[in-house]
């Protein structure tokens, strides 16, 4: 089992009070939030505490918004 310095809750944890709901768009700001904006809390696979980058990289944040987008996509298509 490969070591993951943040969990996924950690990722899906909303930072404003508007984020906190169970439908895939609130999940979809969250997400797209704490990835760009860095500060998460973790531990590296020697037990130090970290904490991930933002993302200032126009083209990165780009590409995350498309990976996330299509993600996003594809289980809204698999729901219904």
């Amino acid at each position: 089992d490969e070591h993951q310095p943040v969990t996924t809750a950690d990722i899906l944890t909303p930072r404003r009070r508007e984020d906190y709901g169970k439908d895939l768009w609130s999940a979809y700001q969250t997400i797209q939030e704490n990835m760009l904006k860095g500060g998460i809390s973790g531990r590296s696979a020697r037990g130090k505490r970290i904490h991930t980058r933002a993302i200032h990289s126009i083209d990165t944040d780009i590409k995350l918004n498309r990976a996330l987008w299509v993600m996003a996509e594809t289980l809204l298509e698999s729901m219904c």
